[in-house]
């Protein structure tokens, strides 16, 4: 069960975006905290905003169309308004960090450098990030045209563009059709010309692991596997996990990057093998709730450090908490070829916390405690059930406005921006 944990002080928040899972959560960490918090996105029906705790909310420009009209939009806003945090809750950080002194003169953040920002935000920087660390990923190639690729290539294998986030710019590669498949879409992208990542395929249980650091040093920790898929590969079941050598692995690179705020990273974990194999970070936190059931709230540590202090470690997270996302596993229900009754079947056992949800607790959608959230998976459920062929749709529909792309990641690079 979600219980309400009491801040030291209410303070008023500010969630960069609200169309992610990452901002759904945080919002109802947040909320239940006794915190304020205002939403600002592009999306006026965006998933944060269904919710009892939203205070406000700010419809701005899209940040992958034009990332100046959204730093002018944030800029304004801070200047006109009052605010305590700004908690860059998804890649939004890759633009504040581009400019933390103008962002930082008028409201608490927790950003690091920007080159380092840059480095974890790209496939191919945090793929040289560990070759130089000496720490674990599948075979890696880098390609710059389709003879490299090609030459690379060893079926089954994947696919990766430096930026991308959601499954998006990843193809799993199993024969020659679907690598010339991925090639038209490369080409008819951005190309091959910035790299691409050319890695074996490697079996073995997804898992995840996000942190909060202070300069450099870790001050907390949480990892989960992956139960279930959702849609584009997200999660709708997890547990969480103990894993001390990818507690280390994370400090190292976190230590390395003197990194200021939140670092999440994904692994493999082959069969038989205890040494985990990374394949992707995010310079962010990844869905809290997971982390704040297992009894560490990294939003709190994430407040704290954006305000200037420097807490104490959280101690560590309990392992086999278990949470599911429903919305996640409605849309995976159906994209895995569920027909109506498949759906109805997955929404009472949702309901009625039956079969594999029995000792699971809901994380996107807590409607025990937030009645408004129930308002997208109720529309989720039976838009579904009425045609579960809309699955697809519903699961990229309006996605990627509050997002950095691989356009709007070379404006935001350029000397002249901003």
């Amino acid at each position: 069960m979600i219980q309400a944990r009491s801040a030291s002080r209410r303070l008023r928040v500010l969630l960069s975006e609200g169309a992610s899972t990452s901002a759904r959560e945080a919002m109802t960490v947040l909320g239940l905290a006794g915190h304020s918090v205002d939403v600002c996105d592009p999306d006026a029906h965006c998933l944060a905003r269904f919710s009892r705790f939203v205070s406000r909310f700010h419809r701005c420009p899209g940040l992958a169309r034009n990332p100046a009209a959204f730093l002018r939009f944030i800029e304004n806003l801070l200047a006109t308004e009052r605010f305590d945090v700004l908690l860059p809750i998804h890649e939004q950080g890759f633009l504040l960090s581009r400019v933390p002194l103008r962002i930082a003169a008028n409201v608490g953040i927790a950003l690091p450098d920007f080159s380092d920002y840059r480095t974890a935000h790209s496939k191919l920087g945090f793929s040289r990030l560990l070759d130089e660390l000496a720490l674990p990923q599948p075979v890696t190639h880098v390609a710059r045209s389709d003879a490299e690729l090609r030459a690379a290539v060893r079926f089954p294998c994947m696919i990766k563009t430096p930026i991308g986030t959601a499954s998006r710019g990843v193809w799993l590669v199993r024969d020659a059709i679907a690598l010339t498949q991925a090639l038209e879409e490369l080409n008819a992208k951005e190309g091959l010309a910035d790299g691409v990542l050319v890695q074996d395929f490697v079996a073995g249980a997804t898992e995840k692991a996000q942190a909060v650091f202070c300069r450099g040093k870790l001050l907390g920790f949480h990892a989960f596997r992956q139960i279930a898929a959702g849609a584009g590969g997200g999660d709708a079941r997890k547990e969480s996990v103990r894993r001390p050598n990818v507690r280390a692995h994370v400090a190292r690179i976190g230590k390395h990057l003197r990194w200021h705020g939140a670092l999440s990273v994904d692994y493999i974990l082959p069969p038989a093998e205890a040494m985990p194999l990374y394949i992707d970070c995010n310079p962010r936190l990844v869905e809290p709730m997971s982390a704040y059931l297992a009894g560490v709230d990294l939003v709190d540590l994430l407040l704290r450090i954006s305000l200037g202090e420097t807490p104490a470690a959280a101690p560590d997270s309990r392992a086999g908490v278990r949470t599911h996302l429903a919305m996640q596993a409605l849309l995976g229900c159906a994209l895995r070829g569920g027909r109506r009754r498949d759906v109805v079947r997955e929404s009472i056992e949702l309901l009625a916390g039956r079969g594999v949800y029995a000792d699971s607790v809901e994380e996107l959608t807590p409607v025990r405690v937030d009645w408004l959230s129930a308002v997208p998976l109720v529309m989720t459920a039976i838009l579904l059930t009425v045609a579960p062929r809309l699955a697809k749709s519903l699961a990229t529909g309006g996605w990627g406005a509050h997002l950095v792309d691989a356009r709007s990641a070379r404006l935001i690079g350029d000397d002249k921006f901003a």
